[in-house]
């Protein structure tokens, strides 16, 4: 059996290498940084290639520069829009029966604060979202032609493999300097900003559960659970003893995407998965690198 992971190095490309091993499966990882096939996710050919050649059980299309700043939108296109109709499009002429896993995200959504859900609306509220809406909507075309295509709706997680460009690990690997010595202050756009806190393994698994059935082809994937920056930040500054507000400033100015972003899983909770992370054990796992 072979899985074909496009973001094979990114944290969940990781953690669901780790688990489709477990079930014996063949992982072929294509990754920009990686030493794997050589192949271009915005390139049609080698895309149909890739797909004709393994003959995959499943492909998960995870690549993307998780931003929302709009002077990523060329690469955000080519890599999520491009990249998911290249994917979708080589299946549908090369390997028809093979199952793939689009990623979608919450930031997609018309996000009022109050838990989102996989029927609720779109929201073009950036060139990220927009190409995340295309995906949606090429999934449904492709689906009405036969092919078994999944979107998971991802909401905030994170692991160890995070890098400082990412918020929580920012807050933790500052959190560390500071506990050995460092004068500098951790810098925070907004702490009442609530989001969740899941992990990265926990949410490969749901991923995992949606593709393995043949009912659900669209679902949130999240805790449910939406915490304000300040919780996280007092839990890792706890960690080490020391008090938050002590090395603490907000940036002047900043105005955040959101207030809440928390999504209802009751539709992936409904399929048998649910979170086995609380965010105390998240800081505990990613204080660990």
């Amino acid at each position: 059996m072979i899985a074909i992971i496009f973001g094979a190095k990114g944290q969940d490309g990781i953690y669901l290498t780790a688990l489709l091993k477990e079930k014996g499966f063949d992982v072929i990882g294509i990754d920009r940084n990686n030493g794997g096939p050589s192949v271009s996710i915005s390139n049609f050919e080698e895309v149909c290639s890739l797909i004709k050649q393994y003959q995959p059980v499943y492909i998960f299309h995870f690549a993307a520069n998780s931003t929302t700043r709009h002077e990523a939108w060329e690469e955000n296109h080519v890599t999520i829009s491009t990249g998911s109709l290249n994917i979708l499009e080589a299946v549908k002429l090369y390997s028809p029966a093979t199952k793939i896993f689009l990623s979608g995200s919450g930031l997609q959504f018309v996000n009022n604060g109050k838990p989102i859900t996989e029927t609720d609306e779109f929201a073009a509220t950036s060139m990220y979202a927009v190409s995340r809406i295309h995906t949606a909507y090429a999934a449904r075309y492709y689906r009405s032609a036969g092919i078994k295509v999944y979107v998971g709706y991802f909401f905030t997680h994170d692991s160890p493999y995070r890098t400082e460009r990412h918020i929580n690990k920012k807050i933790i690997e500052t959190v560390k300097r500071i506990a050995k010595g460092s004068a500098e202050k951790l810098m925070i756009g907004d702490l009442k900003v609530k989001k969740e806190f899941g992990y990265a393994g926990d949410i490969v698994k749901a991923v995992l559960t949606l593709v393995e059935q043949d009912t659900v082809f669209e679902a949130v994937i999240g805790t449910g659970k939406a915490y304000a920056i300040e919780e996280w930040v007092d839990i890792c500054f706890a960690m080490y003893g020391l008090n938050w507000k002590e090395h603490v400033e907000t940036i002047p100015g900043f105005t955040s995407e959101y207030e809440v972003l928390v999504s209802n899983p009751a539709t992936i909770f409904s399929l048998g998965w649910k979170p086995g992370t609380d965010i105390h054990s998240l800081a505990g796992k990613m204080n660990e690198l």
